[in-house]
Order: C-alpha cells, then sequence, then structure tokens
C-alpha cells in the first residue's frame, strides 16, 4: 500500500512539473510576442525599428550565453571546428536572422492574432522544404494535409478585418525562412551527430545574428535612428524585454528537455488560442468569425500532422525494440548452441 501511495505521488509529481514546465513556456512565449508588438506598434510604443530590435536581443543573448558557457560553464560548449562552423553554423545564423527580422518586421503591419494565424503555415513550409531538399519522402496524404492547412490558413487570412499585404508579404518570408533554418539544422549539424541546446546555440547562432543583421541595419535604420534626436535609448523597456527573449529559450531548453518536443507542439496550440483571444479582448484587434473558421480548420489539421507523426514515431520506436529484442533472441540462441557444442565436446571427450 506504501509503496503504491509513493509510486502515485511520484507520478502527481511529475505530472505537476510537467504542467509548471508548460505554463513557464506559455507565459514567456506569450510575453516575448506581446511585448515586441507593443515596442514596434506605432500606436503603442512606436519604435518601428525591428532590425534594432532584433539586434539588442541577440546582442544580450550573446553577453549571457558567453557567460553560461565561458564563465560559470552551466553547459559545456559543443566541439566545433573552424570548417564546421563557417560551413553549418554560418547559413543558419544567416536564416535565423532573416527570419527573426521579418517576423519583428510583420508585427507593425499586422495584429497579433492574425500573425499566429499565419504561423500555422510552418508545417507546410517544413515539410515542402524537406521534400525539395530531399530530407522528407513525398506522401499523397501528407501534402493532401499540408493542403488542408494552407486552405485554412487562406480561409482567416480572408477574413482578415486589417489585411496587410506588405505584412502577410514579411511573415510569409519569416516562416519560409524558419522552416529552411529548421531542415537545415538537420542536414547540417544533426546528421553530423552535433545537438545544440538553446544556450549552446545562441552560444555559436547569435553572434553570427549580430554580424548578418549589421549589415541592413546600416543601410536601413542607422540613418533613420541617427536623425531622431529625441530618441533616448530605455534600458527598462529593452532590457526587461531582451530577458524575456533570453529567458524564453531556456524554457524552450527546460520544456523539450524535461517533457518532449510533441508537448510544445500541444502547448504552442494553447498558446496560439491565449494569444487570439488577448488580441481580441485586451489589444481589440477585429478577429472576425472567418478568421476563426479559417484558423480552426488550419488548427484541426495541424493536430492531424502531429497525430500522425506521433503514430509514425511509436511505430519506429516499437520496430526498433522489436529489431533488438530478435537481436538478443539469436545471441542468446548462439550462446546456447555454444554450450551445447561444449558440454557434446566433453563428454566425448
Amino acid at each position: 500500500m506504501g509503496k503504491g501511495g509513493a509510486l502515485s505521488e511520484g507520478v502527481v509529481k511529475k505530472i505537476l512539473l510537467s504542467y509548471a514546465y508548460v505554463g513557464i513556456w506559455i507565459t514567456l512565449s506569450f510575453s516575448v510576442i506581446v511585448y515586441n508588438k507593443y515596442i514596434l506598434d506605432r500606436k503603442m510604443y512606436n519604435w518601428p525599428y525591428p532590425i534594432s530590435l532584433t539586434m539588442i536581443h541577440m546582442g544580450f543573448c550573446s553577453s549571457l550565453a558567453y557567460l553560461l558557457v565561458k564563465v560559470f560553464k552551466v553547459v559545456e560548449p559543443v566541439q566545433m571546428s573552424r570548417d564546421l562552423y563557417l560551413k553549418s553554423v554560418v547559413p543558419i545564423g544567416l536564416l535565423y536572422s532573416l527570419s527573426l527580422w521579418l517576423s519583428n518586421s510583420a508585427y507593425i503591419y499586422l495584429s497579433v492574432s492574425f500573425i499566429q494565424m499565419l504561423k500555422a503555415l510552418m508545417p507546410v513550409a517544413v515539410y515542402s522544404i524537406g521534400v525539395l531538399l530531399k530530407k522528407e519522402s513525398f506522401k499523397s496524404d501528407t501534402m493532401a494535409n499540408m493542403v488542408s492547412i494552407s486552405i485554412g490558413v487562406a480561409i482567416a487570412a480572408y477574413g482578415e478585418a486589417k489585411f496587410d499585404s506588405w505584412g502577410v508579404i514579411l511573415q510569409l518570408g519569416a516562416v519560409a525562412f524558419e522552416a529552411t533554418r529548421l531542415v537545415m539544422i538537420q542536414i547540417l549539424l544533426t546528421s553530423k551527430g552535433i545537438s545544440l541546446n538553446p544556450i549552446t546555440s545562441l552560444y555559436y547562432v547569435a553572434p553570427c545574428c549580430l554580424v548578418f543583421l549589421s549589415i541592413p541595419w546600416i543601410i536601413v535604420e542607422y540613418p533613420l535612428l541617427r536623425d531622431t534626436s529625441s530618441f533616448h535609448f530605455d534600458y527598462l523597456i529593452f532590457g526587461t524585454n531582451s530577458f524575456c527573449a533570453f529567458a524564453l529559450n531556456l524554457a524552450v531548453f527546460l520544456l523539450v528537455g524535461k517533457t518532449s518536443a510533441l508537448t510544445m507542439n500541444v502547448a504552442g496550440v494553447v498558446k496560439d488560442w491565449l494569444l487570439i483571444a488577448f488580441s481580441w479582448s485586451v489589444i481589440k484587434d477585429r478577429v472576425t468569425l472567418v478568421n476563426l473558421f479559417g484558423y480552426g480548420l488550419a488548427f484541426l489539421a495541424v493536430g492531424y500532422y502531429n497525430l500522425s507523426k506521433l503514430q509514425a514515431l511509436k511505430a519506429k520506436e516499437a520496430q526498433k525494440k522489436a529489431g533488438q529484442t530478435d537481436e538478443e533472441a539469436g545471441r542468446l540462441l548462439e550462446e546456447r548452441q555454444g554450450e551445447n557444442a561444449g558440454k557434446k565436446d566433453e563428454s566425448q571427450g
């Protein structure tokens, strides 16, 4: 009885911790998105400089990641040659910088709710790019699923009250670059047996992003900031915003490390609905019934896609275990045959 009670207590504790990790990630992800919207939106804080904001994030994250890896040694740096860094990390850093730049730029033109709806296209982009780069195999049922997601997002876009073509182009570009980055991580790093957690990822990638972002910043935003004599750097606003962005990376590490990537996907859906509700009720963005119908259709298709991936993963694991069991059985059979042969030789001797 005591043993069963202890087991139940352990299970409850594990469930509560999982909910805590999910809650922390949703809170931080929600905060970063709303905070970025607040800073960049012309009707709120009115600081429409997405490249500068992204550079502040990357500079802050680079500094803290360096302290955690090199000074406090919280995590060990990955052994990486200069050639591997230039051929793998640099392209990933370029894609990441473009993705962050465009996604932050979209907040100037689009509502928070509509941006979350457009982000539902991420599985479509990842799968399509994976097929093009021969990382994924083409399957007609999966492609039909991708078309369903796309139709849902198209309906949501059709029903958007404040549709802005340039904002949509920016957000779709951000999705495309982010999807390419995720596929390239698989091709350039995972295939080589290199795995980066969010801290080591920031340690290697964030300085690279900072360098890439400095080029368009010098051309596009620096002249505007230089001519804005009224601008002063608000350490409280940008400091807390950057800290939230860094904390979000740690929360990703905590959530995926202690639960699973699938849990994060499910939590992401909850976060999207919360953001849509917040955008409608607090920021007073207009959300139409057509918006919700389209996103609901995309949401169901994404849910089905995640379920299919989970079932495929379970089948693969079951097949792997079955293979291990067959291998162990074969080894035991060989050992027994060897023992029997030894006994036979002894009896003959």
